[in-house]
């Protein structure tokens, strides 16, 4: 299994990664510089583990095809 599969410009799956991790930029950056309620802390932590698991199974299937 090579890490150098991930990048496969061509393939739509290689760019929904490439715009998880902005979201997971984004999501880091919102859950570290404001300060949010609990309900806004519990959206964001529910949406940053969604995203990793997608991310990963993205990752996944770059890598296996």
């Amino acid at each position: 299994m090579k890490i150098s599969r991930l990048f496969q410009p061509r393939n739509p799956l290689f760019w929904m990664l490439v715009v998880l991790n902005l979201l997971s930029m984004v999501l880091s950056y919102l859950a570290q510089n404001y300060t949010l309620s609990t309900l806004g802390t519990t959206i964001v932590f529910v949406f940053a583990v969604l995203n990793a698991i997608l991310s990963a199974g993205l990752a996944w299937r770059l890598v296996k095809s």
